[in-house]
């Protein structure tokens, strides 16, 4: 009797084994290109791609390349500078528009019944099908009527990206869903407005999926490049990050700027892995939450 817990403790321990070597080697390989990155960036010998990885001279020039550089003289901020504020502004304001309408979305949908309310939730989710590039050249000349293009790049981007944001409510609503809607019509008995039942009973219980929609707001324009791109063509003061760093790579940048937009790369990734791994418990929290129903 006594061989054979020990025979399944034994398959346990070779089983976590394994789950850790293979994961353990996937780190790695993810691990791998932003070691390389990281290392480039601190590269002082040369400028251009070179062969090997550990840099033969360490600084911080391509940094202090990065915030300083500019193309023009007449330009208030160093380009990276620039690019990098446009692409805060996007994305904070992004995170405050999105999580305030997906929150009145999911909300309405989750505790009001209303007639229509299938055919808009249905028609929302056949939508949500369609790949938004579909949109990208009627959305281009909107804005363009509108002075929302180039060096108007940032209040487009704003604009178009909080624009569709209640259509994602689903995991915010399936959240809402677990909470019982006997604290709604307890708080209801009390006189409470609609508006305090949701501000002082639903938002305190949905911590994790509020702060999992801030970030996922947050990250979504932080490394948009293709409409980006599109929006603010040819103006390098209506870049985002991604936009102007990518423009470094052309055919006759390259060889001046590959360590710089190393550097760059770094600074985009540090403050968002920050943020990310100090909210990473609520993220969980809240998409684990609201996969629970729908």
């Amino acid at each position: 009797m006594s061989k054979k817990p020990s025979s399944l403790r034994r398959n346990r321990i070779a089983a976590n084994t394994a789950v850790y070597v293979l994961l353990t080697v996937m780190s790695i390989v993810w691990l791998v290109p932003f070691f390389c990155i990281l290392m480039q960036s601190f590269r002082c010998e040369s400028t251009w791609m070179v062969g090997y990885i550990l840099p033969q001279k360490w600084g911080l020039d391509n940094y202090i390349y990065l915030f300083t550089h500019k193309v023009s003289e007449n330009n208030a901020l160093p380009d990276f500078v620039q690019w990098y504020l446009n692409t805060l502004i996007v994305a904070l304001a992004n995170a405050v528009c999105q999580t305030i309408m997906v929150t009145l979305m999911s909300y309405g949908l989750s505790r009001l019944r209303f007639k229509g309310r299938k055919l808009l939730m249905n028609a929302m989710l056949v939508l949500g099908m369609f790949p938004g590039f579909l949109s990208m050249i009627i959305l281009y000349y909107i804005l363009k009527s509108l002075g929302l293009t180039q060096s108007g790049a940032v209040p487009g981007l704003i604009l178009v990206y909080a624009a569709s944001s209640g259509m994602g409510y689903y995991v915010f609503k399936g959240f809402l869903d677990t909470i019982p809607k006997s604290l709604d019509e307890a708080a209801r008995c009390d006189g409470a407005t609609r508006f305090q039942v949701l501000y002082k009973v639903i938002l305190p219980l949905s911590k994790p999926i509020v702060i999992y929609t801030v970030l996922t707001a947050f990250m979504a324009p932080w490394a948009d490049y293709i409409f980006a791109s599109y929006i603010a063509f040819g103006t390098s003061s209506g870049y985002n990050v991604a936009v102007g760093l990518y423009s470094w790579l052309t055919k006759d940048m390259i060889n001046n700027n590959f360590t710089a937009f190393c550097a760059g790369g770094v600074c985009i990734a540090v403050p968002i892995t920050i943020l990310f791994m100090c909210l990473q418990k609520y993220y969980v929290e809240g998409v684990t939450g609201g996969a629970v129903k729908g």
